[in-house]
Parts: C-alpha cells; structure tokens; sequence
C-alpha cells in the first residue's frame, strides 16, 4: 500500500525524494513486522523447550 502511494505522489509531483522516502517507510514496516514474527517464532520455540523440560 505504501508503494502504491509512493508511486502514485511521485506521479503527481515529480519528487523523487517524495517517493525515496516513502520507500524507506515500507522498509522500515517490512522490518518491524519481521522482528514481530521472529520474536512470536521464539516465544513458541521457548514455550515447546518448557513443555519439554516439565515431560523430563
């Protein structure tokens, strides 16, 4: 969605820096929601070890 829109306002405005900068917005969105799904990947890593460490 972001892209979209960083195309469409480089469209309309000729800007460049415009669209750069809504691009590094869509990175730095695709790099929070990566850290989220690792960090939900851990939490559910660490939660079968418990499970496992109570079984023993």
């Amino acid at each position: 969605m972001i892209k979209q829109m960083a195309w469409n306002t480089f469209k309309q405005t000729g800007n460049i820096d415009t669209f750069m900068e809504l691009m590094q917005v869509e990175d730095l969105e695709k790099d929070i929601l990566g850290n989220q799904k690792n960090k939900c990947e851990h939490t559910k890593i660490d939660l079968q070890q418990q499970k496992e460490n109570i079984k023993l």
